[in-house]
């Protein structure tokens, strides 16, 4: 079921808002239990034969994290029980997300017959991903025992489980026990059905209507030197938009319930290095993986030569994170590399002189974007030879072929660069702040006015937009 679908809209929202506020008058454990139930029906309409595997990957973790929580094992015993968990996890994934994958390269490097399809599930990274942290730190004594609902409730919490973010038990379950939590806000209602509003017209408007243009590089037939430019670049815009939308759309239904997700984009193609485009681009997976897996490699701890095999161990197997192919290995290798040169020019180069600071930061911005770009193609494209291919000739200006279609399709792009580059985000212009709770703080005098008016709008502009297009949201692959 898609966020921005009229049955999400009008049916499936609404009767599970409803039915939160009547049952959170019984208390917080039966909101809890009722937003998991919604949760799963959620689910199942994108596998429902998946329902059982979710199932089973919650009790799973739950009684490790019991384990490993409540009773006093040995520091060896627990070592073995966390192993146990993650393992699990890690074994689960990589059946359902890798075994086609490692198999099919097997065929192809033996000439045998391994290759198997295997239905990948709905959201199984992010709720891989999220449980694992929770086992993590239960291990190392950061995680207080969570009543069962409430746990439930943190892993399958629907706003979040087909494409996150990437949830952590501290910044969620403490939201889910506290009283009040379950009773209708005006001003949470308000201000969710606005960000949800401002996220359906990035999706809809923005990322669904470059659409068309990406095919210029990534059709299938050769792209000339405008068009793989032109295709590359409103894939780029495509996928920011697209994820911005889902984003701000997640983060509006959550704060209808009174829970505030956190950030996980902010702005990424502002940034003026790759170190800063990965602190604003899937905030909640750098996050994850600066914390699970490259400080426990080693980090910055143990000299450079180690920091850089850390930092493409980490950027690696983050490409591969987002999906079994070749062309994910690349732009996970591709942005590895980039922070290691970007970690390098920060040690080794001089600081630029004042009066060189502004062009400066317009190069460091300018290629930093540029390098993105070119890593995105290995993102969308098809294989590595396809990558190639596009990559090849949007370094061969002799191939030009520059029409009305090719002009238009420029134009367009470079408005949408102006959205991305020179407009306020979503949560600069709603005052969102996850950390601190709060939300609609600039906007007081005009929340005041009767907030059935607003809501009506709201509820209006985002329901026409969504009649519109259901089209899939990109990051539902991963």
């Amino acid at each position: 079921m898609l966020f921005n679908s009229t049955p999400f809209i009008f049916l499936f929202l609404p009767a599970v808002l409803l039915g939160y506020f009547a049952i959170g008058r019984l208390g917080n454990h039966a909101a809890a239990l009722w937003l998991a139930l919604a949760s799963l029906v959620f689910y199942a309409f994108g596998g429902w034969q998946f329902v059982p595997l979710l199932l089973a990957s919650i009790a799973f973790n739950y009684a490790i994290g019991w384990l490993l929580i409540a009773r006093k094992l040995r520091p060896g015993l627990r070592s073995i029980v966390l192993a146990t968990g993650v393992g699990g996890d890690l074994l689960i994934l990589g059946v359902f997300k890798y075994a086609g994958f490692f198999a099919a390269n097997l065929d192809a490097l033996f000439s045998t017959s391994f290759a198997t399809n295997i239905l990948l599930p709905v959201g199984i990274s992010f709720y891989s991903f999220t449980q694992i942290a929770f086992l993590v730190d239960a291990y190392r004594g950061k995680v207080a025992h969570y009543a069962a609902p409430y746990y439930a409730l943190f892993v399958s919490y629907f706003p979040h489980l087909i494409a996150g973010p990437i949830l952590h038990h501290k910044d969620m379950i403490p939201q889910f026990e506290r009283d009040g939590t379950a009773r209708p806000d005006a001003h949470l209602i308000l201000c969710g059905l606005m960000i949800f509003a401002i996220g359906m017209f990035k999706k809809t408007w923005l990322a669904d209507g470059i659409q068309p243009f990406v095919a210029l590089a990534f059709g299938p037939a050769p792209p000339n030197f405008a068009e793989a430019w032109i295709g590359a670049l409103a894939y780029t815009f495509q996928l920011y938009f697209d994820f911005s939308g889902y984003c701000d759309m997640a983060i509006g239904i959550s704060l209808m319930f009174g829970i505030f997700l956190p950030l996980n984009f902010d702005s990424p193609y502002k940034a003026a290095s790759i170190i800063d485009f990965w602190r604003r681009w899937h905030m909640t997976l750098s996050q994850f993986l600066r914390d699970y897996l490259y400080i426990p490699l080693g980090g910055n701890r143990h000299g450079t030569a180690r920091r850089t095999l850390n930092l493409m161990v980490t950027m690696v197997l983050g490409g591969l994170w987002h999906g079994a192919a070749w062309t994910f290995v690349a732009w996970g290798t591709l942005h590895g590399a980039y922070l290691c040169i970007n970690h390098a020019w920060n040690r080794f180069c001089p600081i630029l002189a004042p009066r060189l600071a502004w062009p400066g930061n317009l190069a460091a911005f300018a290629l930093t974007f540029t390098a993105v770009v070119v890593a995105w193609v290995f993102f969308r494209a098809d294989s590595l030879s396809s990558a190639l291919l596009i990559l090849a000739a949007m370094v061969d200006p002799a191939r030009v072929a520059l029409g009305y279609r090719e002009m238009f399709a420029a134009a367009v792009i470079g408005l949408y660069a102006l959205l991305a580059w020179c407009a306020p985000n979503t949560q600069e212009i709603m005052g969102y702040d996850h950390h601190d709770r709060t939300v609609g703080a600039g906007l007081d005098q005009w929340l005041r006015r009767p907030a059935l008016i607003y809501a009506a709008g709201a509820v209006l502009g985002f329901g026409m937009l969504g009649i519109q297009q259901h089209s899939e949201f990109i990051y539902f692959r991963f």
